[in-house]
């Protein structure tokens, strides 16, 4: 995600132990005092904490609010919920972060939404919304304040996302039944959870000499994103720039990798997705801790 450029010279990740804690008083999260980027690395982290969410509750005073259909539609269609969508993307734009928001047609202005993000200390250059089939789109282009440079910090990509998943669980609570926080933080959970087994899939290619393309896809939770990162960066793979996806239940991710600055090469490959897929399986117990 968030990125130094393929081209520009590279940035490193720093340390981070600390977590983000999220204020219902300003409706976004709270940024940790020490902050980490992600670019070509050369040693592995310490470890980051998981994200706490503890102070995460959503409004629901219209929790049984769901907005009727389009006059004409048949009573299925006017109940049925669209799949909330929201794309973290560093790759379409060289001087911004461009966050896209899709909920069907159901989304308004999302003043909300731009207040909280200025509230991350973050400037809302430019705004577009178009509508095609999937429903209407809301696509901001998003800068640090203080240096008018796209976000390069993991951590604050994690908070742009929950800070939008935030306010879709307050202001579209029936959203919750189609987002995974929606079963912790929400009022409707969702009736079919995805099996993260047999959702996750990962998948890299090469992508020219110099950079490879790695795609996962798996069940979504708070805090994957910057996991994700610190994984690969564990293995001394550098993350150039890329794309997450939150589409309902499922996170989806594109990074363009590298290892001093080369192509993967098939067995780095394999030991990357190893170490991916050992992290994203299903957690186990031991029976002998009970």
């Amino acid at each position: 995600m968030a990125m130094a450029s393929a081209s520009g010279s590279a940035l490193c990740f720093t340390d981070a132990s600390s977590s983000l804690a999220l204020r219902r008083d300003c409706g976004a999260l709270c940024l940790p005092p020490r902050t980490v980027t992600f670019g070509f690395v050369d040693k592995s982290l310490s470890n980051l904490e998981r994200l706490r969410l503890s102070s995460f509750k959503p409004r629901a005073s219209n929790a049984t609010a769901v907005e009727n259909g389009k006059q004409g539609e048949s009573a299925a269609d006017s109940d049925k919920v669209p799949t909330p969508v929201v794309i973290i993307d560093q790759d379409s734009d060289p001087d911004a972060t461009v966050l896209e928001v899709t909920f069907g047609d159901r989304l308004g202005a999302l003043l909300d939404t731009m207040n909280a993000l200025k509230n991350l200390g973050l400037n809302v250059v430019k705004a577009n919304v178009y509508l095609d089939s999937s429903g209407k789109h809301n696509k901001f282009a998003i800068t640090k304040a203080d240096s008018g440079r796209k976000v390069e910090d993991p951590e604050l990509l994690e908070a742009i996302r929950l800070t939008v998943i935030n306010n879709l669980l307050e202001f579209h609570p029936e959203s919750s039944s189609q987002l995974a926080m929606g079963a912790a933080f929400g009022v409707l959970p969702p009736t079919e959870p995805i099996d993260v087994d047999i959702a996750t899939h990962i998948t890299i290619e090469d992508d020219g000499p110099n950079r490879s393309l790695l795609y996962i896809e798996t069940a979504d939770r708070p805090g994957l994103l910057v996991e994700l990162v610190k994984i690969i960066s564990d293995i001394s793979v550098a993350v150039e720039s890329g794309e997450f996806d939150t589409e309902g239940l499922l996170a989806k991710v594109k990074f363009h990798v590298s290892y001093r600055n080369k192509a993967l090469i098939k067995p780095l490959q394999q030991v990357l997705a190893n170490s991916l897929r050992y992290f994203l399986r299903r957690p186990s117990t031991d029976e002998s801790s009970f």
